[in-house]
């Protein structure tokens, strides 16, 4: 294991109250390990706004520890998934106004799929099912603030746009129970994806059993052209 760096997460990165965004910390592991695909495990809540110890290890992967111990691992991996062909904008849009108009019980302030999140305040993974398709489906647009130097929208958050659709594939297309977390995401970023450019996720069911239920999820341009893969694993809540 190398030097240990210590990092905050910024509180308006949370997923639950008090508890970071699993998109956002698994693409802060990812950005460490040295492999193009990478599968994050996580094994406890990050806290927000509280210190944590993020170190790199001989595998090429990276772990992240806090005060009760490891809190995720990332390790580098493969991922073969058929993706199946994107919705349109269109079909994406209305898919999303639907969520908005009837979003599920207990939906929280996400910076992932938070409701009342904007455009730079948020990524608003708002995913409803489209009609005629076994998939959920988002039309967004990144705001500026969401940014890197050169304009991109930041890897991690990338990364954080391949949690939340999960959740609502789950949900809407499979047997998810409400309170269902994502135990491990792998993920390969194909293409980087500039702000203020419109984009659609979209997510599938893979395969459900008892508690566990892996998704398919994907990110593309308004065209189709696929940016970032992601197989999710999400476990309901006993």
């Amino acid at each position: 294991m190398t030097d240990i760096e210590t990092i905050t997460v910024p509180g308006h990165l949370r997923g639950y109250p008090g508890v970071a965004f699993g998109g956002f910390v698994a693409g802060v592991l990812a950005g460490r390990a040295a492999a193009k695909t990478v599968r994050v495990d996580f094994r406890r809540p990050t806290p927000v706004e509280v210190p944590v110890g993020l170190a790199e290890t001989a595998d090429g992967g990276a772990v992240l520890t806090g005060a009760d111990g490891v809190l995720a691992v990332a390790t580098p991996d493969e991922l073969d998934l058929e993706v199946p062909e994107p919705p349109s904008w269109g079909e994406a849009l209305a898919a999303a106004e639907a969520y908005r108009a009837a979003p599920p019980e207990g939906a929280v302030d996400c910076f992932g799929c938070g409701l009342d999140r904007t455009p730079d305040t948020g990524l608003r993974q708002h995913c409803g099912a489209v009609p005629g398709r076994d998939l959920v489906a988002t039309a967004w647009t990144p705001g500026p603030a969401l940014a890197d130097p050169e304009g991109m929208l930041r890897p991690e958050l990338v990364w954080g746009a391949l949690d939340c659709p999960g959740n609502a594939a789950g949900r809407l297309r499979g047997g998810m129970r409400a309170g269902a977390v994502t135990a491990s995401l792998t993920a390969r970023l194909l293409q980087p994806v500039p702000v203020s450019s419109p984009l659609v996720s979209y997510a599938w069911v893979l395969a459900e059993g008892g508690r566990k239920h892996r998704m398919g999820v994907a990110l593309a341009t308004a065209e189709g052209d696929l940016c970032a893969v992601a197989s999710a694993l999400w476990v309901d809540p006993r």
